[in-house]
């Protein structure tokens, strides 16, 4: 029978021939509860049951945090080059190229300008699905024009990290992204203008050693990984347990890293109380 195929493991059914469900109409968090997508969107890609946060990217954050979807995208044309003319399994142009085609986008941030409940502000939102959302140069650069923009235009930032840290390919150039955009925070630091950061899940490596851990205030999803090496790396180079929930959000809040924890259906309001009250605006009763 040419369908499965006998392992010492037992019975294995080779990926390609698997009878599953039409992708996008299901979805299973981690814990098990299965959910339909429809409902899952409609819920802020939130699992009902267990509140476990699906992944999303900048996409699906501009549609959360901008009135009515709408707002103006900074900087989008641009990419990635390869100074360094880095080669792996892959060489570093065919890996980007490849990143573009799967995802749609250029690399792995993107920056706007919109309205959130009625006001102004400067987001810039990064795509794990674009290779891991590794900090390159272009990275960089467009978190540090768009922390120029809103100084010259006078706007909150916010930065949602999703990162799995540097980006290999470009190195040392990688490295320099961390302190180019934590100067550019400082200097909207210095015109009293605020600065929001959000961690979601991974949020690892120089992304939490630069901008990610810079937040005027430092908020995060429930459940999010948020640290500088992995658990795993850690645990092996320390050669201890480590505690439970250890580099978790809960984990990081109790320990003073974080100022508070949102879910994800809040995150707008909370956001925008935040801005209404360090800028000294009316508070606002508009739901999010």
């Amino acid at each position: 029978m040419s369908w499965f195929k006998r392992t010492k493991k037992g019975i294995q059914t080779p990926t390609e021939e698997k009878k599953d469900v039409p992708k996008g109409l299901w979805y299973k968090s981690p814990t098990g509860k299965i959910v339909d997508s429809e409902e899952l969107e409609n819920n802020f890609y939130v699992s009902p049951e267990d509140g476990y946060h699906v992944r999303i990217g900048s996409n699906e954050y501009f549609e959360i945090l901008f009135d009515d979807n709408k707002y103006k995208e900074l900087d989008k044309g641009l990419e990635s080059k390869d100074p360094l003319k880095f080669e792996d399994k892959k060489k570093y142009p065919d890996r980007l190229k490849d990143a573009q085609k799967k995802t749609g986008l250029k690399d792995a941030v993107r920056t706007a300008v919109g309205k959130s409940m009625g006001k102004d502000i400067v987001i810039a939102c990064m795509d794990f699905s674009f290779i891991g959302g590794s900090m390159g140069s272009v990275v960089g650069e467009k978190i540090a024009r768009a922390a120029e923009y809103a100084l010259e235009k006078k706007l909150p930032f916010m930065i949602i990290s999703k990162s799995g840290g540097a980006r290999m390919m470009e190195a040392a150039l990688s490295l320099m992204q961390l302190a180019k955009t934590s100067a550019k925070l400082a200097k909207l630091a210095d015109a009293g203008l605020p600065y929001i950061s959000l961690c979601t899940d991974p949020t690892t490596g120089g992304t939490t050693a630069s901008f990610a851990m810079l937040g005027d205030i430092n908020i995060s999803e429930p459940g999010a990984l948020i640290g500088f090496a992995g658990p795993r790396v850690v645990r092996d180079t320390t050669g201890k347990e480590l505690p439970e929930g250890f580099q978790t959000a809960e984990f990081l809040k109790e320990h003073g890293f974080l100022d508070f924890i949102t879910h994800r259906r809040d995150l707008k309001k909370n956001v925008n109380l935040y801005l209404d009250l360090i800028l000294n605006r009316p508070l606002r009763t508009v739901e999010a």
